[in-house]
This record gives C-alpha cells, structure tokens and sequence, in this order.
C-alpha cells in the first residue's frame, strides 16, 4: 500500500501542478466547453478573479503532495476543488469526467492518512495542541 500511495501522490499532485501552472503559463491547449452553461460559468470565474485564486491552490496543494509530512494538508486543500470539478462536471457538462478519478484518489490516500483525518469523524477534539 506505501508504493500505490506514493504513485497516488505523485499523480495527483502532478497533475495540479501541471494544469494549476497551465493557467497562468498557457502551455497545453485546453478546449472550450461544449455547453453554454459550462463557458458562462468559466467566464465568470475567470472575470472575477476567483479561478486565480482555485489555480494557486491547486498548484500549492500540489507541491504539498510532494513531501510526506505535508500530504494531508495537501489533501484538505485538494479534495473540495476536486469535488467542485467534479459537480462542474455532472451539473454543467453533462457527464463526469477525470474528476471522478481524482476523487478516487484522493478518498485511497485519505483512507491511508486517516490518522490525521480521524479527528474530524471521531466527534472528539484531540488532545494534542
């Protein structure tokens, strides 16, 4: 399990600093969406200034993927973008999409990094400050 959650961190957190970066670099070629809906959102988004803000999450986020101990703060930050993509995805575009495998990903290394993540679930603050 330790190999498939490095290969899961390295995937992940890959992946949102490539397409984190690719924002504010331009150098893969994304297609528009295919729905009216789906550009009016992106559109406001962007105009707005809030997509900034997601893309250096994702970047950051990533990067904290990249070294053990920072994982699940990596996690925190990842995993409500990803669900938001993915409900972007179902809502807006019509059909899930790599996001739903993101998501897969990010639940296995939730799962293996539960220690840190049993608090919230446990219903008992813990005694460590």
């Amino acid at each position: 399990m330790k190999y498939v959650a490095w290969m899961l961190r390295a995937l992940l957190g890959l992946m949102f600093v490539v397409f984190g970066a690719n924002y504010f670099l331009k150098f893969l070629e994304i297609p528009p969406p295919d729905t009216t809906e789906a550009k009016s959102f992106l559109t406001i988004l962007a105009m707005s200034g809030y997509l900034t803000v997601v893309k250096v999450l994702e970047i950051v986020g990533g990067v904290l993927m990249a070294y053990k101990p920072s994982v699940p703060l990596g996690l925190v930050i990842l995993t409500p973008i990803i669900v938001n993509v993915l409900l972007y995805e179902i809502f807006l575009i019509g059909k899930p999409g790599i996001a739903a495998v993101l998501l897969l990903f990010a639940v296995i290394l939730i799962a293996y990094e539960r220690r840190f993540f049993l608090p919230f679930f446990t219903g008992k603050p813990s005694s460590r400050a």
